[in-house]
């Protein structure tokens, strides 16, 4: 049991959602030498209170899901912005637009099967953490990239699954505790 303990307590220093943040260093200060260590913020609140089996089930459920979407998250942030940067060096629209094709192309090959793994909550969790990410909306991003009516065609097919690629992220109120969630895992606290 004491080997499962040990397991769970474990950080995957590999993923993109714990990045590991300490700093070792020595500052001159009027002569003499002060040694310092930055590290990782660490984040305390107030112990979750819950009045139900129920309400447990389901903080932990969105624990395991953020721990799951949210190197996705990352991953696409990174694509975006590679993406717009090598975008921006093209010189003719229709260079833009091939090099467009083959990333969209790209993408589906690596991303399609993982995402066919993915529960229906943690599909609409994904389209908020991409937000969260981006600080814009899913249907925003795929109509920057591949056009408003291909924006269009992916919010219509989210739509039809009960989901919607312009919900946006709001930690200050609905998504206050997966906001919480968030943090403590990116912390490597979770």
């Amino acid at each position: 049991m004491m080997a499962q303990d040990k397991k769970r307590q474990e950080v995957d220093m590999d993923s993109p959602t714990f990045v590991p943040t300490v700093k070792v260093g020595k500052v001159l200060e009027g002569g003499d030498s002060i040694q310092y260590m930055e590290m990782n913020n660490v984040y305390v609140f107030p112990p979750v209170t819950f009045s139900s089996k129920r309400q447990q089930n389901a903080y932990m459920r969105l624990v395991k899901n953020v721990k799951t979407v949210l190197p996705i998250a990352k991953e696409a942030r990174l694509i975006m912005m590679e993406t717009a940067e090598y975008l921006e060096t093209l010189p003719s629209k229709e260079a833009r637009e091939e090099h467009m094709k083959r990333v969209e192309k790209s993408i589906m090959k690596e991303y399609k099967p993982r995402m066919k793994k993915l529960t229906y909550s943690q599909g609409k969790l994904l389209i908020k953490l991409i937000y969260r990410e981006s600080n814009s909306s899913g249907y925003e991003l795929i109509q920057a990239f591949l056009g408003p009516m291909r924006a269009g065609f992916y919010q219509a097919f989210a739509w039809a699954f009960g989901a919607s690629l312009k919900k946006q992220y709001d930690p200050e109120g609905i998504d206050r505790l997966t906001e919480r969630v968030v943090l403590m895992v990116e912390a490597g606290q979770l």
